[in-house]
């Protein structure tokens, strides 16, 4: 059983599309402080891909990618 990370907050861009999600996330990002856990919410099949891109590209930690029920979770830390 994997086990569950508390995020320090939540973007629900569900119900979005891309670059929205995508960009909820980078002014979370932008508002968060290092070692915080951020955690998107998407419907968008396109931000399963562009997030976890944008995470590592960006220097920061992919937790996971998790298929919920009727949306996917993004999970980060912020590191720098």
């Amino acid at each position: 059983m994997e086990s569950e990370v508390k995020p320090s907050k939540v973007v629900d861009a569900r119900n979005t599309f891309c670059p929205g999600p995508l960009m909820e996330l980078i002014k979370a990002y932008k508002a968060a402080k290092t070692d915080d856990i951020i955690s998107l919410y998407s419907t968008d099949s396109g931000t399963k891909r562009d997030a976890p891109a944008w995470i590592k590209k960006s220097g920061n930690e992919l937790v996971g990618v998790y298929d919920r029920e009727g949306y996917f979770e993004i999970v980060m830390k912020k590191t720098k």
